[in-house]
């Protein structure tokens, strides 16, 4: 049996809007379809019945879009149709409930779960994992305590550049690692005159397990910021060009932090 899509009955809306839609024979109105026929006040029935219907002028009895063993009564369209709990971010459809395809982007706004906003968040939340993960096996190897705090910071920036998108509030963090963005892009940028580093030093197994741990975390963090400039871009315009330089600023913090490890400064603290 052919299922009718949310999709499909929003094409066919496209130039028309029926007080009745009607199921044709052999095929079934997807639950996503028939929430969002609900929000629109249009009745659903089957195709069989567009006949009694037309001639009466009425409403009649309808049998459940879920199945053909169940009846369903349809009285006065106002009284019959809850309000809509959720709303289509994009189209401003409502919905009763939440399709399982979608998840709220703010308060009962929903969008699809590969919208690049909800992708944006998918890989910050892997990066606070990663960030975690990190500090568990620094300390079980008897790592620096300092680079395991070090972390805890990055950790409480990367929460509140969460916390900042979900509620569309600026982000307003100054320091990083006690630098403001200025030093650190400084110092990430200088790295032989305040760490003794050569500049591009390329990471390899020798440089220890710690060491590659903030490898892995910087270049997470250069995926979330490719990620969110395409989640944030409006035309040519940067919708939160914050965000971005956070984001920036959090790379450069994880490359003064691997120029610290080689430079010695996290040895036995």
């Amino acid at each position: 049996m052919k299922v009718i899509t949310e999709a499909i009955v929003r094409n066919e809306l496209k130039t028309t809007r029926p007080e009745v839609y009607y199921i044709p024979e052999g095929k079934l109105l997807s639950p996503a379809a028939r929430e969002y026929l609900q929000s629109l006040q249009i009745d659903i029935d089957f195709e069989k019945n567009r006949s009694v219907r037309e001639a009466e002028g009425t409403s009649t009895p309808l049998e459940n879009i879920h199945g053909n063993d169940k009846k369903a009564t349809l009285s006065d369209k106002d009284a019959s149709t809850p309000s809509p709990k959720y709303v289509d971010y994009e189209t401003g459809a409502g919905y009763i409930s939440k399709p399982e395809h979608m998840t709220q982007l703010y308060s009962n706004k929903l969008v699809d779960k590969c919208h690049p906003r909800i992708k944006y968040r998918g890989k910050i939340d892997s990066l606070e994992a990663l960030i975690i993960n990190a500090q568990c096996i620094i300390k079980a190897n008897d790592g620096p305590q300092m680079m395991i705090d070090d972390l805890d910071n990055i950790l409480e920036v990367v929460g509140n550049l969460m916390r900042c998108e979900v509620l569309d509030e600026p982000v307003t963090n100054e320091y990083i690692l006690g630098f403001n963005h200025a030093e650190l892009r400084e110092r990430s940028h200088f790295p032989m005159k305040y760490y003794k580093i050569k500049q591009l030093l390329l990471p390899n197994y020798n440089m220890g397990i710690e060491h590659a741990q903030l490898n892995v975390i910087r270049a997470a963090i250069r995926e979330c910021e490719v990620i969110a400039v395409e989640a944030f871009r409006q035309s040519r315009a940067m919708d939160r060009s914050d965000v971005i330089e956070e984001l920036n600023r959090l790379s450069s913090a994880l490359h003064i932090m691997m120029c610290k490890n080689l430079a010695g400064e996290y040895d036995n603290k």
